[in-house]
């Protein structure tokens, strides 16, 4: 179902493995690979400037997961070796519909924008549940078993959507594990799933051996 000439029924994808683009956040692209570099300045001519990010399914490269995000281009600079680099803003979660054959060098699809209004909000969504003291004492054990540095200063004085979201795209977890994330429904949903990621891991489970 379109919503008008923002969110269409067909966009341009972008297929990358380990990134994902979560509800009201930013993503910085480097963009260098030719058919992608079409891409941009094709979506630029569009009236909602929006890229498709969705990963590989984890099945195969020539599959793609269930799940993306639309992001639209906000920010756009061209460097000396032609090299693009563009910020993308997240306007809404999409559900694959359909890969359209077509002549561009790039994937094009048919996507479905139901059941993701709340993307749509300008407002950050809540949390109640959320026990911030709790949640930051883990993520700084995480933080310290990683081997990786933050701005506390920065995560403290953020809101809750915009803690847990950026901590889902930036931490470094399995691309399936980015996967589930983006795909839950709900801030509460997604916050429970990170915390119990970042306990697993710190309960040694990277290292056991996975039950078939």
């Amino acid at each position: 179902m379109s919503r008008g000439p923002d969110l269409p029924e067909t966009i341009a994808l972008f297929p990358l493995p380990g990134a994902v683009l979560m509800p009201r956040t930013r993503l910085p692209l480097q963009i260098f690979e030719p058919r992608y570099l079409q891409l941009v300045e094709d979506v630029l001519k569009t009236p909602g400037r929006l890229i498709g990010m969705i990963q590989p399914a984890v099945a195969g490269l020539d599959s793609l997961a269930a799940v993306g995000c639309a992001g639209r281009i906000v920010a756009f600079s061209e460097m000396d070796d032609g090299r693009l680099m563009i910020s993308l803003k997240a306007r809404s979660r999409f559900r694959l519909s359909e890969v359209q054959p077509g002549f561009t060098p790039y994937l094009r699809a048919q996507v479905s924008w139901t059941g993701y209004d709340s993307d749509l909000l300008a407002q950050p969504e809540e949390d109640q549940g959320f026990v911030r003291s709790t949640f930051m004492a883990r993520l700084s054990r995480y933080m310290e078993l990683r081997g990786l540095t933050t701005d506390w200063t920065s995560a403290e004085a953020s809101d809750d959507e915009t803690l847990v979201n950026a901590l889902a795209m930036l931490l470094p977890l399995a691309p399936e594990e980015k996967q589930a994330l983006l795909e839950c429904q709900t801030l509460f949903e997604r916050r429970v799933l990170l915390d119990g990621l970042m306990e697993y891991a710190l309960r040694g489970g990277d290292n056991e051996e996975t039950i078939q």
